[in-house]
């Protein structure tokens, strides 16, 4: 099971609490999920979403990391899994779903990545049961 970006945020710095420089720079330069920009935005959409709370210049993970999942937090852990696994950028990975999607047509966006990951070599086993349409 690939973990929630902020899981393995955690683990990268033994806490909690970030700031939101911090946290930004993790998950783009260290781990390499997003852009700094996607990482910003996606601290946003966690602050709505209850898993972080900020305070005093600081971001506290507050929620439920593990069970908070949506398509598109599968979406970009399946983005992650493969770039991390064939040592590619983000958006190599989002271009070669693109052209997937012009051979395939209009499927899901979670298949075509799984497919994508299939089709190049990589263990995607975590994620069958999550992609079920």
């Amino acid at each position: 099971m690939v973990p929630h970006p902020l899981r393995e945020a955690i683990e990268v710095k033994g806490s909690t609490e970030f700031t939101r420089a911090e946290l930004v720079g993790i998950l783009s330069f260290r781990l390499r999920l997003f852009s700094p920009a996607e990482a910003k935005a996606r601290i946003e959409e966690w602050i709505k979403e209850g898993l972080l709370v900020e305070e005093e210049g600081k971001l506290f993970v507050t929620g439920d990391v593990e069970s908070k999942k949506t398509p598109e937090d599968v979406f970009e852990e399946i983005i992650a899994h493969i770039a991390r696994s064939l040592g590619w950028e983000r958006e190599e990975v989002l271009a070669e779903i693109s052209k997937l999607k012009e051979r395939y047509g209009d499927l899901d966006p979670r298949l075509l990545a799984y497919l994508l990951g299939m089709e190049k070599g990589v263990d995607m086993s975590g994620f069958r049961e999550k992609i079920e349409l």
